[in-house]
């Protein structure tokens, strides 16, 4: 429930503005509010198992995050020319597929367009579509290494970003694993990306996690801008050719992809 309930500061000065700004504060406090109430109840439903509850709260959750990016959607469109429509779409971009968040980008004012937060976001969506699948791979260097040393050199390559700290990312490594130990030989394998970490704790949770594939460590922010990317694990994979066959892997789909790719 991160970005529900990711607290929103706003000034209590005056200005119709920041009238805006609290109305939107409250209208999501309210969301927030009606959330919690409803999941609590059914958390508190003896009759239930628990099973049930995760699946009762995870329908009320999406309930929730369809009504919260309808009304930071419905507030762009009526904050073009300020802030409260920028405040708004930072909220829910992440949400967005690339072409929508790029069309509510452009209903923004000139003036809005041209702040740093929009500039980096659309230098991030440049990014995604240069790196879409079917897109040849963007090459990038980390301390001498370099992301070609290890794509598109006749391999079909699985692909991991990720960081040490990342909860997600570490439950994805069993299956990353069981994949490189599978499928690993001449036509396959598995390359990781440790990104915004520090290198002396991802050298520390790969030797924990048992990661004995190819790694690149300390990319930090090079490769995230490179393939455009703010949230991890991304995990994706890579023909022989160096062409990008698919992206958003996770879980069963890892394998899926890769027998696929290999006819298998």
């Amino acid at each position: 429930m991160a970005v529900l309930a990711a607290t929103i500061l706003v000034a209590c000065s005056s200005g119709t503005v920041e009238e805006k700004k609290a109305k939107f504060q409250k209208d999501v406090e309210a969301i927030v509010q009606n959330f919690t109430e409803a999941c609590t109840a059914v958390e508190q439903d003896t009759t239930l198992t628990s099973e049930q509850i995760q699946a009762k709260c995870g329908d009320i959750y999406e309930k929730a995050q369809e009504k919260y990016t309808k009304l930071c959607l419905k507030t762009i469109k009526a904050n073009r020319n300020n802030e409260l429509g920028v405040m708004a779409f930072k909220e829910v971009y992440n949400d967005l597929e690339p072409e929508e968040a790029e069309k509510y980008i452009n209903m923004l004012s000139p003036e809005m367009r041209d702040t740093d937060f929009i500039i980096r976001i659309k230098n991030s969506l440049e990014a995604l579509k240069k790196t879409s699948a079917g897109q040849m791979f963007t090459d990038f260097e980390v301390d001498g290494v370099r992301f070609s040393d290890y794509v598109g050199r006749g391999k079909y390559v699985l692909v991991d970003f990720w960081a040490s700290w990342c909860g997600p990312c570490k439950r994805e490594v069993p299956n990353i694993k069981h994949v490189y130990e599978t499928y690993a030989g001449d036509d396959f394998d598995v390359l990781s990306v440790a990104v915004w970490d520090d290198p002396e704790d991802t050298k520390r949770a790969a030797a924990e996690l048992g990661i004995v594939w190819n790694q690149i460590i300390n990319a930090q922010t090079i490769a995230s801008e490179a393939y455009g990317f703010n949230a991890i694990p991304q995990i994706m994979l890579f023909g022989p050719d160096g062409k990008i066959v698919k992206k958003g892997l996770r879980e069963g789909a890892i394998e899926a992809a890769v027998k696929e790719a290999l006819g298998r």
